[in-house]
């Protein structure tokens, strides 16, 4: 095997394909990144066995040939060469790697691809098409309240569900739930609900640019993806979602409008005397005003007082800190909506005007 192709043109998906190879055993072949060449293409795979990754790109084929190379420090060979034309070329057990131009010689050992897992193929008439933009901002609006608990591990995931023309996408961790339902022009190929897991969903946002279009097949056990040259999948996480629809509040009467910038500023130098553990914050709300501030500890303690809209009864709430920050941080809007109707009760983040999504928070015991 023999090829040459520029050095950032190949290093752009070996970032990627890393990702999908396993790093636990370097001696194993999930370890190592597949490369296959012939008429002027290369096929890059990578999988781990539950998640797998596969693109082509173009290259100068000298010689057709197939081999796999350990990815991790064929990933360090690469951003280490100059930015160039490169060859590669498999000799006995090994891939020589040296620039055209310079006097850099690489050899990296290889293991034959017939001991490569093959990867799963996908049924090519159950994809369904829409915009990355779409997918990227759903998946920002629900991946942060993913459980990362692995006794609960049907948490470790967001739960996605369609109905005619409308995805429905959930994350929770039992502590906090946030939810996007949006509505597009066509209708989506029908599928049952599933789990995705949440490094799949990192990769695919990795992968792309959030312009254009990406495809979807969701089976019953294994989720594709294929946008530009590349395509991965992984497999979905089996077990019963929480019913997320009976911890939405049917009733808040008390709203308090704060403007986004300001309590994220607030937030910010508040939680620099906060305790690490508990991370509890507390919120005063007034009529016009809302007091953020931390515990009394020995370090000492933090306040300040930003303005808000709000007509109701003086109420004090006890919130883990991060909670509040994470869904601030990606909701698009200049002013949010805090919800509730008990300081004892589930308090509701929303957008201020509403949009498609909103976070649900349960506050914390008041000391």
């Amino acid at each position: 095997m023999k090829f040459i192709c520029p050095k950032n043109t190949l290093l752009k998906e070996i970032i990627l394909a890393l990702d999908f190879t396993s790093q636990r055993n370097t001696l194993s072949i999930v370890s190592n990144v597949l490369l296959e060449t012939n008429n002027n293409t290369l096929t890059i795979k990578a999988t781990d066995q539950k998640i797998g990754f596969s693109t082509t790109i173009e290259v100068e084929t000298v010689e057709s040939g197939t081999t796999t190379v350990f990815c991790d420090k064929f990933l360090g060979i690469l951003r280490a060469l100059p930015d160039e034309h490169i060859t590669f070329e498999e000799i006995g057990e090994k891939l020589y790697i040296y620039p055209q131009n310079k006097t850099i010689d690489f050899s990296l050992r290889t293991i034959s691809s017939d001991k490569f897992p093959l990867l799963e193929n996908s049924p090519s008439h159950d994809y369904f098409s829409m915009s990355q933009k779409d997918l990227f901002e759903m998946i920002d609006q629900t991946i942060f309240a993913i459980s990362d608990d692995e006794t609960r591990y049907f948490m470790n995931g967001v739960y996605i569900e369609q109905k005619d023309k409308t995805l429905t996408m959930v994350a929770t961790d039992g502590r906090r739930l946030s939810l996007i339902e949006r509505d597009f022009e066509t209708s989506f190929k029908d599928f049952n609900p599933v789990i995705i897991p949440a490094k799949f969903l990192s990769l695919l946002k990795k992968g792309g640019t959030g312009e254009g279009e990406i495809s979807l097949c969701i089976t019953e056990s294994i989720i594709f993806a294929s946008f530009a040259n590349q395509l991965m999948y992984s497999t979905l996480i089996k077990g019963q979602f929480p019913n997320y629809r009976r911890v939405i509040p049917a009733q808040q009467p008390n709203i308090c409008s704060i403007n986004i910038q300001k309590m994220n500023e607030a937030l910010k130098r508040v939680s620099l005397l906060v305790e690490n553990k508990a991370k509890r914050i507390y919120l005063d709300i007034e009529d016009n005003f809302v007091t953020i501030s931390s515990e009394e500890s020995d370090f000492g303690q933090a306040k300040e007082i930003i303005p808000c809209t709000y007509t109701g009864p003086s109420c004090r709430l006890a919130m883990n800190y991060s909670y509040l920050v994470s869904p601030l941080r990606v909701m698009q809007s200049q002013e949010f909506d805090l919800c509730f109707a008990e300081a004892n009760k589930a308090v509701t983040i929303k957008p201020h005007p509403e949009r498609d999504y909103f976070h649900i928070i349960m506050p914390m015991q008041i000391d």
